[in-house]
């Protein structure tokens, strides 16, 4: 099986409220960056060796931040518009047309079809010495199988595409891996070493979560710098826009064990907007530990991240474990200047999961460490209940505290690293290991039913190499919001060096409860600082 499955499984989707998936896949779309004015879309494409660079592109976003917003929905061919999942999973971009495939450049890219849920065209440019010139695709450059393959003209002309995917050596040297993909609205996703595709990361997020509508911004056209030889990254420039908003986005990208992306982002904003998300991720959690028993399901875990992880400015980090809730949840996590912040897949053994096909313990995780001065917000995490694996129901991103007006321009520079991002053993902070909850009190006798026993095991560390017994021991530091902390209990779990803290509380009714933890000793914390939100079930 190889290391990357389908970039986009058309099963998957982000799950808000009852949006559908047609809903977030389609999104609006900018005329092409250089049309003339009032060109209709499918007219605007630059001529051969227009002038470029990402200046350029942010010049042409800025422009059009002051125009209105229109549409680029074309009408399809009959075999693409008329075309169900069934029928789209029969197409296939053929490797032999891939772009770039001289034996000097380390990628190789492939574009993905329009049809099913792709609508709008995007149009890809190659840049090479500071000229812009279109990629041409047609119908010779896919395999139409099943009752596609009599029903599709040879070398017709397609109007755009769905996106593209780059391929690379990334896990043996014979072999061109895929490492990132763009397609649908402005989502992409990339891979480290090792990894099969989990969570996706967006251009921007705009109202996610409140009671205005999200509005879904679109990478309506990309510029491909064509690698020089031998290189080992490639840089990709994206055109954005939504009726609230343009943008024009820089991804230097390196693929490797961690793959390394450095975004430059340039926002124009054509109205009020409620909330911004910047660097947004969105991932999948249905199950672990901590809400096991709601799952008849022979896997033990399922999910794609387990936490969300924040470093703050002052060195402290944050873990806060990841929920399926029984209603919409949202958490805000203040900062000025974070370090990073990013979703994480902690559990990296085979037999967390029990899953051959998913391979859940080889999804990567994804850290954003912000480049320049942030200044203050609030890291925004969003758990959606779901009862399936194929809902993508967590979202975190950075919210800056200035609202944004119309007329506003924002710039946003960051690293994005994916891989296993594994923990690192000489640290001096021990780490979250897992997350277990059930009902509080005593096991083996009848308890209050008004109990909820939560227990955290932190791993490695100056704690982990503490003996069980000390004559200063380490101690818990608890606080609760929402219930009361009935009893708490530390101990070294015997032959590791792991130490499981206990905490049963007390709640009533339906009110959220919130936990933070820590282990402290020797005048300093010992641990990742644990947070958690639990609501109780009606």
């Amino acid at each position: 099986m190889p290391l990357s499955s389908a970039p986009f499984s058309p099963r998957r989707r982000f799950l808000l409220g009852v949006l559908p998936v047609s809903l977030l896949l389609s999104s609006t779309a900018v005329p092409a960056l250089f049309a003339q004015e009032n060109a209709p879309p499918q007219e605007a494409a630059p001529p051969a060796g227009e002038a470029f660079s990402f200046d350029i592109l942010t010049e042409a976003m800025r422009a059009r931040a002051a125009e209105s917003f229109t549409s680029a929905a074309i009408e399809l061919p009959p075999f693409m518009a008329d075309m169900d999942y069934d029928a789209y999973r029969h197409i296939h971009f053929r490797p032999d047309q891939a772009r770039w495939s001289d034996e000097t450049s380390p990628f190789r890219m492939h574009a993905f079809h329009l049809g099913w849920l792709y609508n709008e065209p995007v149009h890809l440019y190659e840049v090479a010495d500071g000229q812009a010139v279109p990629f041409s695709f047609t119908t010779a450059d896919f395999d139409y199988r099943g009752d596609l393959a009599d029903s599709v003209a040879d070398d017709t002309q397609l109007p755009g595409v769905a996106g593209f995917r780059l391929n690379y050596p990334l896990n043996r040297p014979d072999l061109f891996d895929e490492v990132i993909a763009f397609v649908g609205a402005s989502y992409f996703r990339a891979l480290g070493r090792g990894n099969f595709y989990g969570l996706s990361a967006r251009g921007l997020a705009i109202n996610t979560g409140l009671s205005e509508s999200e509005e879904f911004p679109r990478f309506s056209a990309f510029y491909l710098e064509r690698p020089t030889p031998g290189a080992r990254n490639v840089v990709v420039n994206a055109a954005l826009e939504s009726q609230s908003a343009t943008g024009a986005l820089r991804f230097d990208i390196r693929p490797g064990a961690e793959t390394v992306i450095d975004v430059t982002a340039r926002f124009f904003f054509r109205r009020d907007v409620e909330q911004i998300g910047i660097a947004p991720m969105t991932s999948m959690f249905l199950y672990a530990e901590n809400n096991r028993a709601r799952f008849d399901d022979f896997r033990p875990q399922v999910h794609d991240s387990n936490g969300l992880k924040i470093l703050r400015n002052d060195g402290d980090v944050l873990w806060r474990a990841l929920n399926n809730p029984p209603r919409l949840a949202s958490s805000y996590f203040a900062e000025t200047n974070p370090r990073a912040f990013g979703l994480f897949q902690r559990d990296r053994n085979f037999d967390d999961y029990q899953d051959a096909g998913a391979h859940y313990e080889r999804r990567p995780s994804l850290l954003i460490e912000p480049l320049g001065d942030w200044g203050e917000g609030k890291v925004r995490l969003v758990e959606i209940p779901s009862d399936m694996e194929t809902n993508d129901n967590i979202v975190a991103f950075w919210v800056p505290e200035q609202g944004v007006a119309a007329g506003d321009e924002r710039e946003y520079r960051y690293r994005m690293r994916w891989g296993n991002l594994d923990a690192d053993p000489s640290a001096d902070l021990a780490y979250v290991l897992e997350t277990r909850t059930g009902h509080g009190g005593v096991s083996g006798v009848e308890n209050e039913p008004d109990l909820r026993k939560f227990v955290v095991d932190f791993k490695g560390g100056k704690l982990g190499r503490l003996p069980a017994e000390t004559e200063t021991p380490p101690e818990p530091v608890v606080s609760i919001t929402g219930g009361e902390i009935v009893h708490t209990a530390l101990a070294k779990i015997d032959g590791t060096d792991v130490w499981r803290l206990v905490i049963d509380v007390r709640f009533t009714g339906e009110q959220t409860i919130e936990l933070v933890a820590h282990v402290a000793g020797f005048n300093q914390r010992l641990t990742e600082t644990w947070l958690y939100q639990w609501m109780p079930t009606a």
